[in-house]
């Protein structure tokens, strides 16, 4: 990464250190402990346990399950993805054509999925996902060019893998090993129930090694009913892990390459998009109203 980009991530991460912790949304969480738990960080060790051990029940039914389940445990484990507290990181995807670059440094709320993203061009300009309410403050028009509450939280379904997948309403299938990059894969496809989130129809086929557990790839479809109001998705793509890093004992990637599915060569097809992670940072608290629309601010999905 550009030096001027690191250091601007971590000036952001000191503002949110300082204080110290219409995207998909966590449906493992009633909606009342949602309400408290975002309002006072950290969470109380009582609800990680009660809600790793009841992932750790329904994963664990399944053989699909037992293969996510190792996989979180290689990355980390799910008590400390979310005793860690809030998860911030600089995400940087650029499409090889030019087109659609997204370069925000965001943090999220890894319990009841919440984010807030600044602008790494001008971090004056933000926007974000309160739990309800999508909004964005940006100067004007070019601010951002992309849908801001589409992408609220499309990244943490990046790099949140595989612990995004932990909640209810995700079906989960195991399909036959792959031989990938010349590694044993364990295949898993995750679908949702209908109704969770804002795209139910999407999916996750997750490349999990067969001798680290560690995600190597994933294959994903977007659903996005505003995108495809009559149905529909955008073609497959295969995203492959480019490296990883360890923060705070979470094994995160530091980065990806996107493929087109389709007319896919040895595993892979045309090369189209290059994703840069970095300034990963995990925090116990952020300021009061952190994720709330701030004055001045625009909603999104009124």
């Amino acid at each position: 990464m550009k030096i001027s980009y690191s250091l601007l991530g971590l000036l952001l991460a000191l503002s949110v250190i300082a204080c110290k912790d219409a995207p998909k949304q966590d449906v493992s969480t009633p909606q009342q402990e949602e309400t408290v738990a975002s309002a006072a960080y950290p969470i109380p060790n009582t609800w990680i346990e009660k809600r790793v051990a009841s992932a750790n029940k329904r994963l664990n039914a399944t053989e699909a399950g037992q293969v996510l389940w190792r996989a979180m445990e290689a990355h980390g484990g799910l008590e400390k993805w979310y005793s860690n507290g809030y998860f911030s990181f600089h995400f940087d995807y650029r499409p090889l054509n030019g087109k659609g670059v997204r370069d925000s440094y965001q943090t999220i709320d890894t319990w009841s999925n919440k984010a807030r993203h600044n602008s790494i061009t001008d971090p004056e300009n933000i926007y974000g996902w309160d739990g309800e309410v999508a909004w964005v403050k940006a100067k004007d028009s070019t601010s951002f060019t992309y849908d801001t509450q589409f992408w609220a939280l499309t990244p943490i379904y990046f790099s949140g893998q595989p612990f995004v997948l932990d909640g209810e309403g995700v079906n989960l299938e195991l399909l036959a090993d792959v031989e990938f990059k010349g590694e044993l894969q364990k295949v898993v496809k995750a679908t949702y129930d209908a109704g969770v989130g804002s795209a139910p129809d999407d999916y996750y086929i997750l490349y999990i090694n067969a001798k680290t557990n560690l995600v190597d790839a994933f294959k994903y479809i977007v659903s996005y009913p505003e995108y495809f109001p009559n149905g529909g998705h955008a073609p497959e793509k295969t995203t492959v892990v480019q490296g990883t890093t360890t923060v705070d004992g979470i094994v995160l990637a530091t980065g990806f390459k996107s493929y087109m599915s389709a007319d896919a060569k040895d595993g892979l097809g045309e090369y189209i998009t290059d994703i840069f992670v970095s300034d990963f940072s995990f925090s116990p608290t952020v300021e009061d109203n952190y994720f709330s629309k701030p004055e001045g601010a625009e909603v999104l999905n009124d």
